[in-house]
């Protein structure tokens, strides 16, 4: 059964930092994209970054510049650093695990960006 378990959301002033992680298991990690989105109140989903297998990146202009996306194979676990955060960027933020037609979501993290 493949899982995939976001952690590491919260709520951070204007400015502050968080890093994401995503566990997961039972898929071959290593074989898989690997994306994060988020998903405001009242708006559509949308995708913040993207590491595919051989280690290449993408990043959504909305917060290009402020996220670093990283995966460790070894340990199964996807990252996203986010700096400079916005009131904004307060969302739940998933991750997604992509090969071909396995299409895999996890239940989310929240992100809070308040003073």
């Amino acid at each position: 059964q493949v899982q995939l378990e976001e952690s590491g959301g919260g709520e951070v002033q204007p400015g502050g930092s968080l890093r994401l992680s995503c566990a997961a298991s039972g898929l071959r990690f290593s074989s898989y994209a690997m994306s994060w989105y988020r998903q405001a109140p009242g708006k559509e989903r949308e995708l913040v970054a993207v590491i595919g297998t051989t280690g290449t990146t993408n990043y959504a202009d909305s917060m290009k510049g402020r996220v670093t996306i990283s995966r460790d194979n070894a340990k199964k676990t996807m990252y996203l650093q986010m700096n400079s955060l916005k009131p904004e960027d307060t969302a739940v933020y998933y991750c997604e695990a992509l090969r071909g037609l396995a299409d895999y979501w996890g239940q989310g993290t929240q992100v809070t960006v308040s003073s």
